[in-house]
């Protein structure tokens, strides 16, 4: 297979698996989908997903995220995990929009990454989920899957995110960022992988990935 055969596979298999692309982390509108975002670092969307709705009941803007205290908000998103850096972030960028804003999510990397504790991946959910502007959000199931692939070197999230805008197709990008994400999950984890289930790497995987993952299955004698 050429590569281009190889990105045309990966992208059929995907849109075969996944014609409706849910959403992982729920919210109702930019800003609850950015605060999501942001709590979602180093925990689980499924985590997050329990804590929100508790936040959100209490603040769903940006004008009632500053009446509460940097020490409430932290307790309410305690169960995520680093939320005193999380809770400061919060309060930070809710008077920010205020302030700079009009209490609106901007619609720009520049602005969304000077945001206190939203990085470039942060802003690039925001952009691709919230305003349907392409972006290539790189998590940890798609930087392991495209280096898997083959279509990476796998040395950091910054050159896989150039690879994929490279190899993608730009009007692509938005989908495959959570096609990748959902096929990493459900078909190619990093523990209890089973590559029979894993049928894109298992076609056009990097050789020597599938030749470590058959080395360990041999029965030791």
């Amino acid at each position: 297979m050429t590569k281009q055969e190889k990105i045309d596979f990966t992208i059929k298999t995907l849109q075969e698996l996944y014609p409706k692309i849910p959403i992982p982390l729920d919210h109702k509108d930019p800003y609850t989908l950015l605060i999501a975002v942001l709590m979602s670092a180093q925990s689980t969307d499924v985590r997050v997903n329990k804590i929100t709705p508790l936040l959100f009941d209490r603040a769903d803007n940006p004008y009632a995220m500053i009446k509460l205290s940097v020490e409430e908000i932290r307790e309410i998103i305690k169960p995520v995990g680093l939320s005193p850096m999380k809770a400061k972030g919060i309060y930070g960028l809710s008077h920010i929009l205020i302030d700079k804003h009009n209490g609106e999510v901007p619609q720009s990397f520049e602005a969304l990454e000077e945001l206190p504790a939203v990085g470039h991946k942060t802003a690039g959910v925001v952009m691709s989920q919230a305003f349907g502007i392409p972006a290539f959000p790189v998590d940890t199931h798609i930087h392991r899957l495209m280096y898997r692939w083959g279509f990476s070197n796998g040395k950091n999230v910054i050159q896989t995110e150039k690879d994929a805008k490279r190899l993608f197709p730009k009007n692509l990008w938005n989908d495959l960022h959570l096609q990748i994400i959902w096929y990493g999950r459900e078909y190619s984890p990093a523990r209890g992988w089973n590559l029979e289930k894993d049928i894109i790497t298992k076609t056009i995987g990097r050789k020597t990935i599938i030749n470590e993952y058959m080395k360990k299955q041999k029965p030791v004698i």
